[in-house]
């Protein structure tokens, strides 16, 4: 008789992962780093438990974007004060000083905005340059470039 997996804590085995984002779409980088803190390329895949991976994305300063999307995307946010409304452009957070937030906001948008979300997004660690401190966990290396040719930015910014 077959009977549907449903796994449980002791079932789960996580992973280290290190994607590089030098010269990949954030985009479509942020969909496979969502869908890997998600575990969804697992068979062992429930819905309702962090069975995902962690990831460590490096070079996130330079993740590449599409079109006009450099210079016309903006986003805004609101201080909480009268008059308190704030824009920025990719370029300007990109070359600011924090270039992570561009990748970890595009993953958190891709993730369900819930609890379980919330931990999904504690497996993500973001750094502007090629080093990272884990080192010791082992991580393989998953080359987002590779899987597909569209994947890999061809200098439209």
């Amino acid at each position: 008789m077959l009977k549907t997996f449903s796994a449980t804590p002791a079932d789960i085995q996580k992973k280290w992962i290190v994607v590089d984002a030098e010269g990949v779409v954030l985009g479509r980088l942020a969909s496979i780093v969502a869908a890997r803190l998600r575990g969804k390329h697992k068979t062992t895949y429930t819905p309702h438990m962090d069975c995902g991976d962690n990831v460590i994305v490096i070079n996130a300063a330079k993740v590449k974007v599409t079109g006009n999307k450099y210079e016309d995307k903006k986003f805004y946010w609101h201080t909480g004060y009268p008059g308190g409304i704030k824009v920025k452009t990719i370029r300007e957070i990109i070359e600011g000083k924090f270039p992570e937030r561009v990748i970890v906001n595009a993953v958190r948008r891709m993730l369900p905005r819930e609890p379980l979300g919330r931990q999904q997004m504690r497996n993500l660690r973001v750094y502007a340059g090629a080093e990272h401190p884990h080192g010791g966990s082992n991580p393989e290396v998953l080359n987002v470039a590779a899987m597909n040719p569209k994947n890999k930015g061809d200098g439209n910014v």
